[in-house]
């Protein structure tokens, strides 16, 4: 078990609560989140500190879920050099062998919305990201800070698959995923491919952790962050590792 304490102090901050709202992951479920004070930056240090708090960025907001009679939200990370990929996984990494990346700060591109407006009609048409629209997607995904970057994937010049994620100073976060949908795109499983080229991403660095947002058991759709073993969450101010 290791300890999640920042490794510097965090300065007075001004955190505000929304109202209850519709929970996006679980049915018949209302939701509360911990915004930090928008009138501040999410500047590295702050960043970093509540990071390790379990906090969340989207966009300009650092957030987490403060649910007064749930707790099913469960920040968690991966221990990237303790990572062992399973049998699906290397077959994955061994499919995609032929797709290059690139690394680019996370600035709008035009060619990037087209494929993320894609993504979210054919996948997403029953969220609350649908529809899809320009300043939608500027206000979640690019911001001006040096810790924010897009990883890019490349089939020949056919760009297929972004992975938004920040470097922070204990490990990569990542922050969303969107790629080509399509009988062709679905067998070569784009999502598990994005993780594990961060986790590679995360160890060429020489940082010890990937965190991958939030886990919920009772969530279909966020029970795939399981399978990257081993797992640690977040419980308390230590992270501990999940056991299934």
């Amino acid at each position: 078990m290791s300890s999640n304490a920042p490794r510097r102090p965090v300065r007075d901050l001004r955190f505000f609560l929304t109202v209850p709202h519709t929970c996006s992951y679980l049915p018949d479920k209302e939701a509360t989140t911990l915004f930090l004070d928008p009138q501040e930056s999410p500047v590295r240090g702050v960043y970093d500190s509540l990071s390790l708090l379990g906090f969340r960025r989207s966009g300009r907001h650092l957030y987490r879920p403060h649910c007064e009679n749930c707790n099913a939200c469960r920040s968690v990370r991966i221990p990237v050099e303790q990572f062992s990929a399973n049998r699906s996984q290397r077959k994955v990494w061994r499919r995609n062998q032929d797709i290059t990346t690139r690394v680019v700060p996370a600035r709008y591109e035009a060619r990037h919305y087209e494929l993320y407006a894609d993504y979210i009609r054919k996948r997403h048409a029953d969220g609350d990201m649908y529809p899809p629209s320009r300043d939608q997607y500027r206000t979640f995904l690019t911001l001006s800070e040096p810790y924010a970057f897009l990883l890019e994937m490349y089939l020949d010049e056919e760009l297929i698959a972004v992975s938004a994620f920040d470097q922070l100073e204990h490990g990569l976060s990542a922050i969303y995923t969107f790629y080509a949908v399509g009988d062709t795109w679905d067998r070569r499983s784009l999502g598990t491919l994005a993780v594990l080229k961060l986790i590679e991403l995360s160890r060429e660095k020489a940082l010890p952790h990937l965190y991958l947002g939030y886990w919920i058991e009772e969530c279909r759709k966020m029970r795939y962050k399981q399978d990257f073993t081993p797992t640690e969450l977040l419980d308390g101010r230590h992270w501990r590792p999940l056991i299934r």
